[in-house]
């Protein structure tokens, strides 16, 4: 069938296409991209030297939040996070505000929020060091998606938020027993925070 018949057809019946709609940073340019220093050397011989951060979906009802957090690689800790129902730059940001460390390193990947100019000065003042995965590489941050996947199949999945106050409270609740009592293999059967404290004393 010729396609001006069709489109004739299409006008006379008032049918449109459904065209998809363009992801707004799908293909964009990084303003700032950093090497990869972390290079998956996921241990650090002190607290607060290698820090890695991400975002993940949160799932609330049928719509979504979304939270960010800072682990540190000595001992796993979770030293900083924030919880929103917007993925942008202000809740990386917000974030990182509320670390409190000297020099160290700060590992992510390459998503928008991390390559911009705001996160590069804000890292510069808070005198941290960017890092950047690979472009599309998962495992070069692997030791936080392996705590994201703990807080969702651990908490999460089992007591399904239904909005963003029970969302908090679940991630709050689930933070502290994972940094103060969960224990890890890598850490011989401690907690982080036990970690920490057995090998300051």
């Amino acid at each position: 069938m010729n396609h001006k018949k069709v489109r004739r057809l299409m006008r006379e019946l008032q049918i449109r296409s459904v065209i998809r709609k363009k992801r707004p940073f799908a293909g964009r340019k990084p303003s700032v991209l950093f090497r990869n220093v972390l290079n998956r050397e996921f241990s650090a011989a002190a607290p607060v030297q290698k820090l890695v951060t991400d975002i993940t979906y949160v799932r609330i009802g049928h719509d979504f939040a979304y939270l960010s957090v800072v682990m540190d690689l000595y001992n796993n800790e979770i030293v900083a996070w924030e919880l929103s129902e917007r993925n942008d730059l202000k809740l990386v940001m917000e974030t990182v505000k509320k670390l409190k460390c000297g020099p160290a390193l700060l590992h992510s990947d390459q998503g928008f929020q991390y390559t911009t100019q705001s996160y590069a000065k804000l890292l510069e003042e808070k005198k941290l060091t960017g890092s950047h995965s690979r472009r599309g590489n998962c495992y070069d941050n692997a030791c936080i998606e392996s705590f994201f996947s703990h807080l969702k199949t651990e908490k999460l999945y089992l007591e399904k938020p239904q909005n963003l106050e029970q969302a908090r409270n679940q991630i709050t609740e689930y933070i502290l027993f994972y940094n103060k009592d969960r224990f890890q293999n890598k850490l011989g059967d401690l907690s982080p925070i036990e970690f920490r404290e057995k090998v300051a004393a």
